[in-house]
């Protein structure tokens, strides 16, 4: 703090000095060199006053998992932001101009060489999901591989599901469930099924589904469904036991679940849920979530829902995206998260004047991400 007293006592005789038609210029200096300080070390906001930036800390949730600009190294808050950056209507233009050569559309990193990128694509670009498998399923009506025994060794397992549903009631608008596909992360076939609802259907909505009145005659009963699904997920847990990231509890994986699960009339843990349509990273804005269709297109490099949709590929698309987003490299934490414990006090209004005297840098150290990030999941977490 003397340091900075001395600077501004300095400025202020250099000020004096000068000619008054030339005291603006370095007016401007001293301001342009306080704000420079007060310059957010993520998103590069600037402040006019310190204490301005430590709120502004206090309130971001700036962290390492956070989308970033490999040229630039700002952060962004999803990565539809860090493609406005890079290639939106206004990108920043050395960035721009450095990602037209050398950057991927579909991860948004940057390689070392152009030949490079070619070689990054042929693997960053995913194959369409065949629909042979499920074209063969849907002739034996039930496919049934769901076993509830996790003695081999191999962790929390890792499953995705989908729900196909027809219109009930007068107008055809209430949701009935008639259709789920649950994958494991290999892209095979765990469960698939037609599904008898509970009320008469008054809409099949074939166009979107598929689905006609003879699938549904013989199905499985919803009740029954219910009973095998949330077996399976909990693999052999109760629910109420399943509170922490431990156990042996299966991920679950999807796009939009809370309508699947709720279709489905089952709960469970948001702890072990990883939602598509809900992950920061791949949300349009902080409360305006992506389409399924979209999300494949810009992040995997193919299209889906193209006609009537399939549940299988849906499962395929959701699973690719969070195995992506599972697979990014991030510093390791003990901590990571804001909530936990640990970070409680790190912007606490107590310490005001404590953080005030540290650097953008520092700050950004202390600072912890207000979501979950699936990168953890690969490092003991779950």
């Amino acid at each position: 703090m003397a340091r900075y007293a001395a600077t501004a006592k300095t400025n202020s005789s250099i000020t004096k000095q000068l000619p008054v038609g030339n005291r603006h210029i370095m007016d401007y200096r001293v301001e342009s060199s306080e704000t420079q300080r007060n310059k957010c070390a993520a998103c590069f906001r600037q402040f006019n006053k310190i204490e301005h930036l430590v709120d502004h800390m206090r309130t971001s949730f700036h962290s390492v998992h956070e989308p970033m600009c490999d040229i630039c190294r700002k952060h962004c808050r999803s990565f539809e932001s860090l493609r406005e950056h890079l290639i939106g209507p206004l990108p920043k233009v050395e960035c721009a101009k450095i990602f037209s050569t050398r950057g991927c559309n579909l991860c948004l990193a940057i390689l070392d060489s152009h030949n490079s990128l070619r070689i990054h694509w042929g693997t960053c670009q995913q194959p369409h999901s065949t629909n042979e498998l499920l074209s063969r399923m849907e002739n034996l009506g039930v496919y049934d591989d769901m076993r509830t025994d996790n003695s081999r060794g191999r962790g929390t397992q890792i499953v995705a599901l989908t729900c196909k549903t027809v219109g009930g009631g007068s107008d055809g608008s209430m949701d009935l469930l008639a259709r789920i596909c649950l994958t494991d992360e290999y892209e095979n076939i765990i469960f698939h099924t037609f599904v008898k609802p509970q009320i008469p259907v008054t809409n099949y909505r074939y166009e979107t589904t598929g689905i006609r009145p003879e699938y549904l005659r013989d199905a499985m009963p919803l009740r029954q469904v219910q009973r095998k699904i949330q077996d399976y997920l909990c693999n052999g847990e109760p629910v109420w036991k399943i509170r922490s990231r431990g156990g042996k509890a299966r991920i679950l994986v999807g796009h939009g679940l809370d309508h699947d699960l709720d279709c489905l009339g089952i709960e469970y843990p948001a702890i072990k849920i990883r939602d598509t349509a809900k992950y920061p990273p791949l949300m349009k804005t902080s409360k305006l979530s992506n389409s399924l269709k979209y999300l494949a297109q810009a992040y995997l490099g193919y299209e889906i829902q193209t006609g009537m949709q399939d549940p299988y590929e849906d499962c395929v698309a959701t699973m690719r995206l969070y195995t992506r987003m599972r697979s990014q490299n991030h510093k390791i934490e003990d901590h990571p998260i804001a909530s936990d414990p640990q970070n409680r006090n790190n912007f606490a209004s107590w310490r005001q004047s404590e953080l005030e005297r540290m650097t953008p840098e520092e700050l950004l150290e202390i600072s912890r991400s207000d979501y979950y990030c699936w990168c953890l999941d690969g490092k003991g977490y779950a």
